[in-house]
């Protein structure tokens, strides 16, 4: 079904922010998710000189309905790449890094070992402030976590992505429990650890549906929630099915609130890494 995208979501990308930003990237032999998951806010994050980086290769062993980051067979891990990140984020001067990955279930530690290498990297050789990681769940292994975890970053992220009755569909090789009971076993192991979960609406869901996960995200303990809108890579991906009003984003933040987030972004255009370091700023 096509819908025509409605006035909130009149967001230009300047492409010529996108390009410089993928040029860079290509030259220091790098990707970003926001050039691989076609983020709409890729240009304006690219000229405030920040960017999510995406660690492992542009190649994810998953195949969610929903992402636009290419999936097959991925190459072997770069014992170069930590320094490469940490040498990106010192050019660019990026104070506040965000490190994610496509999911390696290839991998004996689905990538762990790579997230920690990067962390430190990025705090010593990339002089960054706050580092956040953004991971894939492990396939629950909480000894992966844990390496992860043991690098101290800032923030430990993990996307939930949508209500658990939309899983099948949109998330076939995930499982919303498995991916509770991953943040909740950070949270419990590590207390002083912030974490965070992220949700897309617009796939179908019903209010309630999303109001429940909310709790349950809080009562597993993160501190950090995103709430943003689905939009479509693509006629082969998963449609959209609404495009949801501001007002009821402002509903969802409120939700959360009062749950007891620490902080919130909900909105249209709100991605997991987007201005994420604003989360500490409420806090």
């Amino acid at each position: 079904m096509n819908m025509k995208r409605p006035i909130w979501l009149n967001k230009k990308v300047r492409w010529n922010e996108a390009d410089s930003m993928a040029h860079f990237m290509k030259e220091q032999v790098l990707h970003t998710v926001c050039q691989e998951a076609r983020c709409p806010n890729r240009s304006e994050c690219f000229s405030r000189k920040t960017a999510a980086f995406l660690i492992l290769g542009d190649l994810c062993t998953r195949n969610c309905t929903f992402c636009a980051v290419k999936h097959g067979v991925p190459f072997p891990f770069s014992k170069e790449e930590p320094l490469r990140v940490a040498r990106a984020v010192q050019i660019m001067g990026i104070r506040y890094a965000v490190i994610t990955s496509v999911t390696r279930d290839d991998l004996a530690d689905g990538g762990a070992k790579a997230f920690a290498e990067t962390i430190r990297a990025v705090r010593i050789e990339g002089k960054a402030e706050r580092v956040e990681v953004l991971v894939p769940d492990f396939q629950g292994d909480e000894d992966a976590a844990d390496i992860v975890l043991r690098a101290l970053p800032d923030v430990f992220a993990h996307n939930v992505e949508t209500v658990p009755r939309l899983y099948p569909e949109v998330r076939p090789e995930a499982d919303y429990q498995r991916s509770l009971a991953f943040l909740a076993g950070a949270k419990k192991r590590f207390p002083l650890q912030r974490t965070k979960s992220g949700l897309m609406v617009g796939l179908g869901e019903r209010v309630e549906e999303v109001e429940l996960v909310i709790r349950e995200l809080r009562k597993a303990g993160s501190s950090f929630l995103s709430i943003g809108q689905y939009l479509s890579p693509g006629s082969a991906w998963y449609p959209v099915k609404e495009y949801v009003h501001p007002s009821l984003f402002e509903h969802y933040r409120k939700v959360a609130l009062d749950a007891g987030f620490e902080s919130v972004m909900s909105g249209p255009y709100v991605r997991s890494s987007y201005m994420a370091e604003t989360y500490f700023d409420k806090v």
